[in-house]
């Protein structure tokens, strides 16, 4: 074997280790849901520097416009934003320091929409009904726009009951970074 081979032949032997290493590492509980079952998978590594601190209040504005890849899959925004949730929570913040907003707009607009408007529309179920209510039940308010409802044809009474119309996104994510939210885009 030349050397050129033996050296492949290390990195491979390298990689295949290094693999069934962490595969071994990842256990049954390495990736946890504090607050968000099932959403938002989140690992806290002991020696992790810059953690939130449970007795401070967070504020944030989560300005959702992203599709995803299809209206048929879970929108990546909430998974992000539920993420965000079991962060906190499993660093010991309660739920109640968390002051979470999600204002829902542009090409996202559609899943705001109530599961029978949703299937009429795009003939499959909403597939983000599930982590909605749990992002709603962990105490986050969830908005969609108004004018992003009117532009894409939608009406107030097509919106899941657990997300409340706002005037519009722009205004939403000014007047919330005027009381002190963090903008957080997605």
């Amino acid at each position: 074997m030349n050397r050129s081979m033996t050296l492949k032949v290390l990195a491979l032997g390298t990689m295949l280790l290094t693999s069934c290493l962490l595969s071994a590492a990842q256990a049954a509980d390495f990736w946890q849901y504090p607050a968000i079952p099932g959403f938002g998978p989140v690992h806290v590594w002991p020696e992790a520097t810059i953690k939130p601190e449970p007795g401070l209040t967070y504020k944030a504005v989560f300005d959702l416009t992203q599709a995803g890849k299809g209206l048929d899959q879970l929108n990546p925004g909430f998974d992000h934003i539920a993420r965000t949730i079991n962060v906190f929570a499993a660093a010991g913040v309660p739920l109640g320091h968390l002051k979470f907003i999600v204002i829902i707009h542009g090409p996202a607009t559609p899943i705001a929409l109530n599961e029978r408007a949703f299937e009429a529309k795009f003939h499959h179920p909403n597939p983000n009904l599930k982590v909605i209510e749990a992002l709603r039940k962990a105490g986050v308010e969830l908005l969609v726009c108004g004018n992003a409802l009117a532009d894409m044809h939608f009406t107030p009474g097509e919106v899941n009951p657990g997300v409340k119309v706002a005037l519009s996104a722009l205004s939403t994510l000014i007047i919330e970074q005027n009381r002190g939210y963090a903008l957080m885009r997605m």
